[in-house]
């Protein structure tokens, strides 16, 4: 008699979907697998997992289903409902019971086109393992290769040859600046201190933007590896993982993230079983904007007021505590264990990824070469302005941004091209706007935006945005 196979399905709860339904239809829908186990009276071959995020947030909750060889085949549907989810099961056991999904006819939900552009046209370095794994599950990251670069560097490759890599590589800051990573990480190494520090910035805070979060909430263990691999190549053995208090997903999943590398060698003290040490703090965000600023930052680590301080001296050469201190993002730590794996050449300035919001037709998260134009993101993938209305510009790089016009989206999303624009990369938030959106109302909200989040310590800020 021929073994039940084994059916996955995975449903997103990140944030998106977990706010839109994701969390109970993972309940919901594990209970009815169970009570259809029971009444069958065998060992249905059905798993129900939590994972990350899947990208097309904006027809969550979004679940996708896997039917294993002899005919593999990956589902992927979308607004499915916990008040759906008995009808979903039955139908689950018959697709089991077949062992394929190919004539199968997902009921309440909405399926999802996998060959669309949105999917296609993506390079997924970065989120490769979101939406795959449990990420609460350390034994799930690893399966899928979490820890390899990390391992590889601490036994095999010296601090300079990692930094080195990292040079070639041409990765840049993923927080905004755009400032060459490698030579950062220089800077911080040469310093004569015995003792530095690294800091990951999760204090994402740009309206529309959710990537870092992308990132904490589905695959938290390739940033805790980004991040120990950057402590070994500038020689720190303390470090902070700063996270903005609005995201309470992020940090819970975090902090278990944290205690299952402790737990197995990753974190803490004699790493893999070498002289490297690494005990890493997580710090909640005080809740204001400007503490993404990395000298606010550095303010509120230490407990005081984030307030933003004048440079020089950078973090690099008197940061936290006064000590050396490298500072990166969220996306730009997560991206050294790819950057290390494929080589510098292969990686050649990497991905970048987007959250798409807006007035668009398609909204979620997606990750791209970096200097993909925006019409390939906004119109082939994201499919444009909704029907019956027309593009008026997209909004790039948040409040600090400014918003491109619909006949200038031929432009590559990279650093120098959006700049010749008035314009800046930022984190990644990109917000179609179409033809309702009253510009001058929307310079205006920004600009109200950064009077109320500004520290009010110099007069342009403090002044300015009010007269403005």
């Amino acid at each position: 008699m021929r073994a039940a196979a084994p059916i996955v399905v995975r449903i997103c709860v990140a944030g998106g979907c977990h706010s839109s339904g994701g969390s109970g239809l993972l309940q919901a829908l594990r209970e009815a697998i169970v009570q259809a186990k029971v009444g069958a009276g065998r060992n249905a071959g059905i798993t129900v997992k939590g994972v990350g995020c899947l990208g097309p947030c904006g027809e969550g909750p979004v679940l996708a289903i896997d039917a294993p060889p002899p005919q593999p085949s990956t589902r992927l549907l979308g607004a499915a409902k916990p008040c759906s989810v008995s009808e979903l099961a039955a139908s689950l056991q018959a697709a089991e019971r077949s062992g394929s999904l190919r004539s199968w006819s997902p009921p309440a939900a909405r399926p999802i086109d996998q060959g669309h552009p949105f999917f296609t046209l993506q390079r997924r370095w970065v989120l490769e393992r979101c939406g795959l794994i449990d990420p609460e599950s350390i034994d799930e990251a690893m399966a899928a290769g979490a820890y390899r670069q990390l391992a590889d560097v601490v036994n095999r490759r010296s601090p300079g040859a990692v930094i080195q890599a990292v040079v070639e590589s041409a990765l840049r800051g993923r927080g905004g600046a755009g400032f060459p990573t490698g030579q950062k990480w220089q800077r911080v190494a040469s310093q004569s201190s015995p003792q530095k520090l690294v800091v990951c910035n999760a204090d994402e805070g740009d309206p529309g933007a959710f990537m870092n979060r992308t990132v904490m909430e589905g695959d938290p263990h390739r940033l805790l590896e980004g991040i120990a691999i950057a402590a070994y190549a500038i020689g720190a053995s303390r470090g902070y993982l700063y996270v903005r208090a609005e995201y309470p997903l992020a940090i819970a999943r975090l902090r278990n993230a944290i205690a299952q590398a402790e737990a197995l060698g990753w974190l803490g003290n004699a790493i893999n079983g070498t002289a490297m040490n690494l005990q890493l703090e997580l710090r909640v965000g005080a809740g204001a904007y400007v503490c993404g600023e990395e000298t606010a930052l550095i303010h509120s680590i230490e407990g005081q007021r984030g307030t933003p301080r004048p440079r020089p001296p950078y973090p690099a050469e008197k940061g936290v505590f006064g000590l050396p201190t490298l500072i990166n993002n969220v996306e730009t730590f997560a991206n050294v264990p790819v950057l290390l794996s494929l080589g510098p050449k292969a990686y050649n300035g990497g991905t970048k990824v987007f959250c798409l919001t807006g007035q668009g037709r398609r909204c979620g998260v997606l990750e791209v070469p970096l200097g993909t134009s925006l019409h390939t993101i906004v119109h082939t993938m994201g499919g444009g302005a909704m029907p019956g209305r027309r593009l008026k510009a997209v909004l790039t790089g948040g409040p600090s941004g400014g918003c491109i016009r619909a006949d200038q989206l031929d432009t590559p999303v990279d650093y120098e091209s959006l700049k010749a624009l008035g314009t800046i990369l930022g984190s990644g938030g990109l917000v179609v706007l179409d033809d309702t959106t009253n510009l001058v109302d929307m310079a205006t909200y920004f600009m109200g935006f950064c009077r109320d989040e500004s520290c009010g310590k110099c007069v342009p800020c403090r002044a300015g945005t009010v007269q403005l």
